[in-house]
């Protein structure tokens, strides 16, 4: 509960800090609600290809825009000019780009959730999610990132899972126009705090292609994992 908390840290002085990134800086606004900075990966839906390396800080706060402004100066960071190209390049095609992510990330993460190798799917526009209330009460849509939680099953099939994608990449970045796959397991190995989950743990960012196709893919994807698991 953003609001909440910002609220909170205000009333005792305390600064806060949000990553706006799943937002694209469009679908929350994070300083209206009372945060202190919001942070961004430009280098995810604004740049939206994938090609260009950067990110954002803003502020409401006078006093802090000053010390944002000094510390700047002093560490010398710069953009180049090909480099802001890029992103402004992505801000004019970013509200027609968005809403298609938001379309297609939510119609995947409905027919994951039809799918029998399926625990369940961590996206804040289901109904079912435990965030829905929040996400529909402050935020205006959703991105194309969400989580999908398997039915146990072995490394070894996981794997075969993810080798076998064909149109998903495997990569960490997100936000661009294609569509990407993680596994998480690895990850959440190193927190410090436990994560118990039903079974292993995928990340999906769902990219500008035709969706069917998309579809085929994982199921290509699930067909290598039965067999590996046989």
């Amino acid at each position: 509960d953003i609001p909440a908390i910002a609220a909170a840290a205000n009333a005792r002085g305390v600064l806060t800090l949000i990553d706006n990134t799943w937002a694209a800086g469009l679908l929350f606004k994070p300083l209206a609600h009372g945060v202190t900075l919001s942070v961004q990966a430009l280098t995810k839906y604004v740049g939206g290809h994938s090609d260009c390396f950067m990110g954002s800080v803003a502020t409401c706060d006078d006093a802090v825009a000053k010390l944002l402004g000094e510390a700047m100066w002093d560490i010398g960071w710069s953009v180049s000019s090909d480099d802001a190209y890029t992103m402004l390049r992505g801000l004019r095609t970013l509200a027609t780009r968005l809403p298609r992510h938001a379309e297609s990330g939510l119609a995947m993460a409905r027919w994951f959730q039809e799918r029998p190798e399926v625990a369940r799917v961590l996206h804040p526009a289901l109904p079912g999610d435990a965030g829905h209330a929040i996400w529909k009460r402050d935020f205006t849509g959703a991105c194309g990132l969400f989580g999908v939680v398997l039915k146990p099953c072995s490394q070894k099939a996981v794997h075969a899972f993810m080798n076998s994608l064909k149109l998903f990449g495997l990569g960490f970045s997100w936000g661009g126009y294609e569509s990407l796959a993680l596994h998480c397991d690895p990850q959440l190995s190193a927190r410090s705090i436990p994560v118990t989950l039903e079974g292993p743990l995928l990340r999906f960012h769902i990219g500008l292609e035709n969706i069917e196709d998309l579809k085929a893919d994982l199921r290509r994807g699930f067909e290598a994992l039965h067999s590996a698991e046989a």
